[in-house]
């Protein structure tokens, strides 16, 4: 029985490191890294830069070039660029949902 335990996760383990090995990310595009993390303030929507309430990211403000649009024309949300190069992505309501990572910067 401790046999066919082990075998049986000494197998999971091989699955496991097989589906990992595939999701290996540059360090300068994980979220893991604090310059793309939500934790860091550039990031975040409490930074008024980033914050809806501020006019140049609201959807009232209908000069705005800073919004992301869906296919039918519908404002989805608003993109920002922090000071260290990530742009990040935001819905209507401040919530953030996506980045992309700074290119050329270290």
């Amino acid at each position: 029985m401790k046999y066919l335990i082990t075998l049986f996760v000494l197998a999971q383990l091989a699955i496991y490191a097989r589906y990992t090995e595939a999701q290996v990310t540059n360090w300068d595009s994980s979220p893991m890294n604090y310059q793309n993390s939500p934790m860091n303030y550039e990031n975040s929507s409490m930074n008024y830069q980033n914050s809806p309430m501020n006019y140049q990211n609201s959807p009232m403000n209908y000069n705005s070039t800073n919004g992301i649009y869906d296919n039918n024309g519908n404002r989805k949300g608003y993109e920002v660029q922090a000071p260290s190069g990530v742009t990040n992505y935001f819905d209507n309501n401040g919530n953030r949902i996506g980045y992309s990572p700074a290119q050329g910067r270290k």
